[in-house]
C-alpha cells in the first residue's frame, strides 16, 4: 500500500511538472533581445492558466495572456533602448515552479542564415582555416556584448517548434564556434552602435535556396519533390533535400523578434535556369519576413566569391548564378549585396571556403550601417556597371555607385572584350575622363589589339577570375557583362 502511494504521489508531482510553463530553448539566459521593439516570447503551460511574464526594467509591469486550449501562449515585451546592463525576465502561470532568464542584454538582433560559407566558424572548417584566427580570438574582448545562438542543422519532414541549443557569449573561449561572416558582422555593429548584437545562426552547409522554402511554396513554385523517399533516389546527398531543413533548422527560430537576416548562399545552385534562382530567393525572403511578423526587414546577402567550378576556372557557371545574385538585389525591396570577387587569393582557386570572411562580414555591417541604421560617412555600396558606348575599337564603361572615385587608374585586370564572333580576349582597361559628364560616374576605356570592332564587354564574368578595381572606398566592382549571350 505504502509503495502504491508513493508511486500515485510520483505521479502526481511528473503531471504538475509537465503542467508548469515551460519555455523553448531559444529564450534562455544570455539571450540578447530586440532593443525598442515588441518582442515576442512564448511557450507552454497549462490550458486555460494565466502566464504572467515579468521583466526587471519598466518598473516590473507584469504582462498576462491566457493558455490556450492545446497549451501554448505568447506575450508581447515592450523592450527598452539597448543596453549592456543584464537583465532578468520571470515568467510563471501561478502554479510550479517559476523560470526566470538571467543575463538578457537588451540590443540588435540578426539571422545568419545560408550554407557552409556562412555556417563556417571562427574556427574553421577542416583544411579550411580562417585567415588569422590567433588574432581574432585574442581580440574577442575588445567586442564584449556579442553573442550568438547556434541552432543544430537538423531535417525535419514536419516544422519544429523547438531546437537544443543555448545562447553563448562571443568570448575568447567560445567565439571559434561563431559563425565568421556573422561574427565580423556584429563587431562592426558593436564598434560604430556601442551596443550587444545577437546572432541566430540557423545555416546548413550544401543547402540550396529550395532547402528552405516551406511546403506551400514550393509546391506553388517549383517541381521539387517533397515526399523523403523520392528526394533520397533523386539526391545524392542530404543536403540537397528541399523543405526539410526549413522545418528543422530555420522554423524554431521563426517567433522571436528579429532587426534583419544575413543570407551567404548559392554555389549548390550554380547552373539553375534562367531567372530560377533569383525568383525563388526572393519567394523565400517574402516567407521569411511574413514569418517573422516584422514586416519587411532588411535581408542582406554575399555574392559568391570566385571558385573553379567544376575544376573549370574559365567557365561561366559560377558567374551566371552571380548575375542572378544582382538581379535579386534589384527585385527584393529593402535589400543589398555585397561583392567578395576580392576575397580570395589565387591559390584558392580550388577552396570553396576561402579563408579571408573578415572583409565578407565587414561589408554586411557597412551595409547595415548605412542603410538600416542610417550611419552617415560610411561608402557601403560596391559599384557596378551602369551604360556602355562603343567608339572605333575602344569601349568605354560608365559605372555607378562609385561615391565620386575608382581605386585605380590603370594596370586594372580583368577586363575582356569581344567582337561578333563571340569569342573574348583579355583587354587592356584604363580610367578615361569624359568632359562634362557627371562626376559621380566613372568612366572605364577597355581595348584589345585583338579585338579592332568591339561588340560586348566583361569584367571577371568567370567560374574564377580576381578583378582589381574598386570604387571611392575600395569596394570591388561587381562582375558583370553587357552581353546576353
Amino acid at each position: 500500500m505504502k509503495k502504491l502511494s508513493l508511486l500515485l504521489f510520483a505521479l502526481i508531482l511528473m503531471g504538475a511538472a509537465r503542467a508548469a510553463v515551460r519555455l523553448p530553448h531559444v529564450l534562455s539566459d544570455g539571450m540578447v533581445l530586440q532593443q525598442q521593439s515588441s518582442a515576442r516570447l512564448w511557450g507552454q503551460a497549462t490550458p486555460g492558466a494565466t502566464v504572467t511574464v515579468t521583466a526587471s526594467w519598466d518598473g516590473g509591469k507584469p504582462v498576462r495572456a491566457k493558455v490556450s486550449g492545446d497549451g501554448r501562449w505568447e506575450v508581447r515585451l515592450v523592450t527598452p533602448a539597448a543596453s549592456f546592463t543584464p537583465r532578468t525576465i520571470t515568467v510563471t502561470e501561478g502554479k510550479g515552479p517559476e523560470v526566470t532568464l538571467r543575463d538578457v542584454l537588451i540590443g540588435e538582433v540578426w539571422v545568419c542564415a545560408g550554407q557552409s560559407n556562412m555556417e563556417f566558424p571562427v574556427k574553421g572548417f577542416g583544411n579550411c582555416p580562417l585567415k588569422d584566427y590567433n588574432e581574432v580570438v585574442s581580440e574577442a574582448s575588445r567586442y564584449d556584448g556579442i553573442r550568438f545562438l547556434k541552432i543544430p542543422s537538423v531535417m525535419s519532414s514536419k516544422p519544429l517548434d523547438d531546437a537544443p541549443c543555448r545562447w553563448r557569449s562571443a568570448d575568447v573561449a567560445h567565439v571559434g564556434d561563431c559563425s565568421a561572416v556573422g561574427y565580423f558582422f556584429a563587431r562592426q555593429l558593436r564598434s560604430v552602435l556601442n551596443i550587444p548584437v545577437g546572432l541566430i545562426l540557423a545555416n546548413k552547409g550544401g543547402t540550396r535556396v529550395e532547402s528552405w522554402l516551406d511546403q506551400a511554396n514550393l509546391e506553388r513554385a517549383t517541381r521539387e519533390p517533397l515526399d523523403s523517399m523520392v528526394m533520397t533516389r533523386k539526391f545524392p546527398y542530404d543536403y540537397d533535400y528541399p523543405l526539410l531543413w526549413g522545418n528543422g533548422t530555420f522554423h524554431p527560430i521563426l517567433n522571436y523578434t528579429v532587426k534583419g537576416i544575413l543570407f551567404y548562399q548559392g554555389c549548390s545552385n550554380v547552373g539553375a535556369p534562367g531567372n530560377e534562382y533569383s525568383d525563388r530567393l526572393a519567394l523565400l525572403v517574402s516567407q521569411w519576413r511574413r514569418d517573422f511578423g516584422e514586416g519587411n526587414i532588411p535581408f542582406y546577402f554575399v555574392q559568391l566569391a570566385p571558385y573553379a567550378d567544376n575544376g573549370d576556372p574559365r567557365g561561366t557557371q559560377r558567374a551566371l548564378l552571380e548575375e542572378q545574385q544582382m538581379r535579386a538585389a534589384d527585385i527584393i525591396p529593402n535589400s543589398g549585396l555585397v561583392c567578395t570577387n576580392d576575397c580570395v587569393y589565387p591559390w584558392e582557386q580550388g577552396q570553396i571556403h576561402p579563408c579571408n570572411k573578415k572583409p565578407v562580414g565587414d561589408r554586411l555591417g557597412w551595409l547595415a550601417l548605412e542603410k538600416t541604421y542610417h550611419q552617415e560617412g560610411l561608402q557601403a555600396e560596391s559599384p557596378r556597371f551602369d551604360t556602355m558606348f562603343i567608339q572605333g575599337d575602344t569601349c568605354f564603361i560608365r559605372l555607378k555607385d562609385t561615391y565620386g572615385g575608382i581605386s585605380r587608374y590603370q594596370d586594372i585586370e580583368g577586363f575582356e572584350v569581344a567582337g561578333a564572333d563571340k569569342v573574348f580576349h583579355r583587354a587592356t582597361a584604363g580610367h578615361f575622363w569624359v568632359p562634362g559628364h557627371d562626376p559621380r560616374n566613372e568612366t572605364i576605356y577597355v581595348v584589345s589589339p585583338e579585338v579592332p570592332k568591339p561588340v560586348a564587354v566583361r569584367y571577371c564574368f568567370r567560374n574564377f577570375q580576381i578583378g582589381n578595381l574598386g570604387g571611392n572606398s575600395g569596394l570591388p566592382l561587381f562582375p558583370f557583362r553587357t552581353d546576353n549571350w
